[in-house]
């Protein structure tokens, strides 16, 4: 079997150089890769072995920009990054932490599990995500 691993999102953005900005800055990415493609380019920004693919967004979105978690159509509906704090990252980020969601404490499912969801200066929604651990047994996948 062909091994598959987790490799990057991308993402279309209205301005390359704010949401690359903000990736460095808060979230630890750092730039890999520039792909130059005459007039525009595509960048590469890594953390770990985790990528985000940078391009220039070619057209205006035919969609209302996300609210809370992250919409409800099928699709994506956000990026989550797990912190020591929640409540340490959102003072670390002070005004860039665009808050749409919470935060929550989720003790009820996972001790200690705590979320927040913000939005990126482009409106996609971020999850912080604080003390999940996975399920020891999960039931399988029905169907």
């Amino acid at each position: 079997m062909t091994t598959t691993t987790f490799n990057h999102i991308g993402i279309a953005c209205q301005d390359m150089a704010v949401i690359e900005r903000f990736y460095t800055q808060h979230f630890g990415f750092e730039r890999a890769r520039v792909v130059p493609l005459g007039e525009t380019q595509i960048v590469f920004i890594k953390s770990g072995s985790t990528y985000l693919e940078l391009f220039q967004a070619k057209e205006d979105s035919p969609v209302p920009k996300a609210k809370e978690d992250g919409p409800w159509y099928p699709g994506w509906r956000h990026i989550a990054f797990a912190v020591n704090s929640v409540d340490a990252k959102l003072a670390e980020m002070g005004d860039a932490a665009n808050i749409t969601l919470g935060p929550f404490d989720f003790d009820d499912f996972i001790k200690g599990w705590r979320g927040v969801w913000l939005a990126d200066p482009e409106g996609n929604i971020i999850e912080l995500a604080q003390g999940y651990v996975d399920e020891e047994n999960p039931p399988p996948l029905n169907g």
